[in-house]
């Protein structure tokens, strides 16, 4: 039984910061990648960032420049900072995981509002 567990979502200003953080426990030694998607109310879910477990990193182009991802293999962890965030970026973050098969959180709500 693997679970995946994020926290650190919230209200936040235009130009504000947030990190996002996933836990991942059960039987998966080691995920191939983790990483961030997101779905805004009403529209698809859409990939954010990912990352291996060798650290190569990819981003959405919407996303490049402001968001960071990392991730602690030894702790099953992988994080998102985000910074300069947009009103745009309003959505549910969801964290994945996946080896042989991917595992979804439940979805933490971030919000970028005035």
């Amino acid at each position: 039984q693997v679970q995946l567990v994020e926290s650190g979502g919230g209200l936040v200003q235009p130009g504000g910061s947030l990190r996002l953080s996933c836990a991942a426990s059960g039987s998966i030694f080691m995920f191939n990648v983790m990483g961030w998607y997101r779905q805004a109310l009403g529209k698809q879910r859409e990939w954010v960032a990912i990352i291996t477990s060798a650290g190569v990193t990819n981003y959405a182009d919407s996303v490049k420049g402001r968001f960071t991802i990392s991730r602690d293999n030894a702790r099953n962890t992988v994080s998102l900072e985000m910074n300069s965030l947009k009103p745009e970026d309003t959505a549910v973050y969801y964290c994945n995981a996946v080896s042989g098969r991917g595992y979804w959180g439940q979805g933490t709500q971030v919000t970028v509002s005035s």
